[in-house]
């Protein structure tokens, strides 16, 4: 694999390539790193974003729960 200035591998210890490291003076206002980084964020995320609840079940509870009554626009 070529060698790109600002990036690095490093391997584990059976010698693949499992990390990489971005040198964020170069490349850090990359939007598409930026992209990634984001994207891998989210997907850390997901086990950690508990359960889905729908927009409109949600504001029927919180209106409900506030003594409030709750009209769906």
């Amino acid at each position: 694999m070529e060698t790109i200035s600002g990036i690095k591998y490093t391997k584990d210890s059976k010698g693949y390539k499992r990390y990489v490291r971005v040198d964020l003076n170069m490349y850090g206002e990359n939007q598409l790193l930026e992209d990634f980084l984001d994207l891998a964020e989210i997907e850390a995320s997901k086990n950690n974003a508990g359960e889905y609840v729908p927009l409109e079940e949600f504001m029927e509870k919180e209106y409900k729960r506030r003594g409030l009554k709750y009209e769906a626009i």
